[in-house]
């Protein structure tokens, strides 16, 4: 059975990792009819809008996405495509598993945590607006349903996983209303799952303690803002953003995609490492009931990594992007 997926090749270097990505899904014999939707430019999105009718349609169809990186403007320009897919579909659980990768050099050996981020609001929603000329306000909105969702989302997957700890990442100390919410929250549904451990870590500390013993942790639990900036702190202790998966999942709809930028300097020029959205695909089939194909490409990937001589230059080596496909794809068979 064919599978219908919608494709977001990104910008930048994306289009170029997810035609390696697609190469290396299609020699685990997983046969995947693709929808491709460029973002850019935004075609027929509606006034003030940044999702164009077509990627709608699309994903209101196939209910599952693979998407490259896209850029989002610095201070000024359209809102994050990446926050308006989020919003449009659900999709309140921003999933990234952060492990070493054999021969990729990292601070610690052996790492091994989920991290589990709201994904729908808070800071991180960009709800803002300029009250007077130099006076610029922006809304922290936290509610008992999305807190509630997550972290039911997180202590089932766990459970599920046999993962044995979960940690509640926060700033309740200071912001005791909106932090202290999602605290009650978390603590209420940990209540249903006694044979997890459970703990809160202020994100301060926390953000210490993973850089000084991450082997501590095993599920991280964080609201949207404090999930991007830790999650990206744990990618750096395995090796950086180039060489782990993510995932953003609903009820009713989930999109995997790398976590790196477009790196618009090496676009072209076949010196990108798809390594990250090779792995969120592993992620994607993993999803799709295909779990003999998904430990095939993750094996594969790590194996070529393990051999280091068909490695891309942002991890140590000099092949191209197409170099190291191949190589993946003979490891797949």
């Amino acid at each position: 059975m064919a599978h219908t997926i919608t494709l977001i090749p990104g910008d930048g270097i994306g289009p170029e990792v997810a035609a390696a990505t697609c190469q290396m899904i299609a020699a685990t014999g997983v046969k995947i009819e693709w929808e491709t939707v460029q973002v850019e430019p935004p075609g027929e999105a509606l006034p003030g809008e940044v999702l164009s009718k077509e990627l709608i349609q699309s994903l209101e169809r196939t209910r599952v996405g693979l998407k490259g990186p896209i850029t989002t403007p610095i201070a000024e320009g359209r809102a994050s495509v990446n926050v308006a897919l989020r919003k449009a579909f659900e999709l309140y659980a921003n999933v990234r598993p952060i492990q070493n990768i054999p021969g990729v050099r990292a601070t610690h050996p052996n790492i091994d945590l989920i991290i589990v981020r709201e994904n729908t609001e808070g800071e991180y929603s960009g709800i803002e607006h300029e009250v007077v000329p130099g006076v610029v306000e922006s809304l922290k909105i936290i509610t008992e349903r999305a807190s509630t969702r997550v972290a039911r989302f997180a202590f089932e997957m766990a459970r599920r996983l046999g993962r044995k700890k979960i940690a509640v990442v926060h700033k309740a100390n200071i912001m005791k209303m909106s932090d202290g919410l999602f605290l009650r929250c978390s603590r209420r549904i940990a209540g249903e799952f006694p044979e997890i451990e459970y703990k809160e870590v202020l994100v301060d500390n926390a953000c210490m303690q993973l850089v000084m013993n991450p082997h501590q942790f095993d599920v991280l639990l964080l609201e949207n803002l404090y999930g991007d900036i830790v999650s990206d702190l744990c990618a750096g202790l395995v090796g950086g953003l180039g060489v782990v998966p993510g995932a953003n999942l609903g009820d009713g709809c989930a999109i995997f995609e790398a976590v790196h930028g477009t790196a618009p300097d090496i676009a072209g020029k076949q010196l990108a490492n798809p390594t990250a959205l090779a792995l969120s695909a592993a992620l994607m089939l993993r999803h799709l009931g295909e779990k003999g194909a998904a430990d095939r490409l993750e094996k594969a990937i790590h194996r070529v990594y393990a051999e280091g001589k068909h490695l891309t230059p942002d991890v140590g080596g000099s092949a191209t992007t197409g170099e190291f496909t191949r190589a993946v794809i003979l490891a797949v068979a």
